[in-house]
């Protein structure tokens, strides 16, 4: 497999800075640096790729197998099964909120720091334990394909307990 480009570091970075700016309650600056971001990343992966010809069902495919296999580390995945929730909560509750203003100033500081919290939460995952960089990092499509693998997860633990 090829290293990622110059382009692709762009993108994690890009991806990063709409984190920071998510935060800051610039939300269509958010927006517009994670689209070029998450564009950056998949081209750079449609390069090391270029034999690919699937539709999006198989690109899809190949997303949720590459996220799986990059968290296989126990601890890892339990730390992201807690943490995903948090970012994906918190992301919401950034953008359906503002700093200032009463109960919504409270659900932006509560938001806030679910969302730092589920990033402290992967980061440490990935550093301490899986010892590799987030999928993220390869596949713009592990920011959604997390989510539903660790949702996948969830209910898989739920059926293999129910009695």
């Amino acid at each position: 497999m090829a290293l990622r480009s110059r382009g692709a570091a762009l993108g994690v970075l890009l991806a990063v800075a709409a984190m920071v700016a998510l935060c800051l309650c610039f939300k269509a600056l958010a927006l517009a640096l994670f689209g070029a971001g998450a564009f950056l990343i998949e081209r750079d992966w449609r390069m090391r790729h270029a034999d690919f010809r699937g539709g999006i069902a198989e690109r899809w495919r190949l997303s949720l197998a590459f996220y799986r296999s990059t968290h296989q580390n126990p601890t890892n995945r339990t730390l992201h099964v807690v943490g995903i929730p948090l970012i994906v909560g918190g992301a919401l509750g950034l953008f359906a909120s503002r700093p200032f203003g009463g109960v919504l100033g409270i659900v932006w500081l509560m938001a806030l720091v679910a969302f730092g919290c589920g990033w402290l939460l992967n980061l440490v995952g990935h550093s301490a334990y899986e010892k590799r960089a987030p999928a993220f990092s390869e596949d713009a499509l592990s920011f959604l394909a997390g989510p539903v693998w660790d949702l996948q997860q969830l209910l898989g633990r739920s059926k293999r307990h129910a009695p």
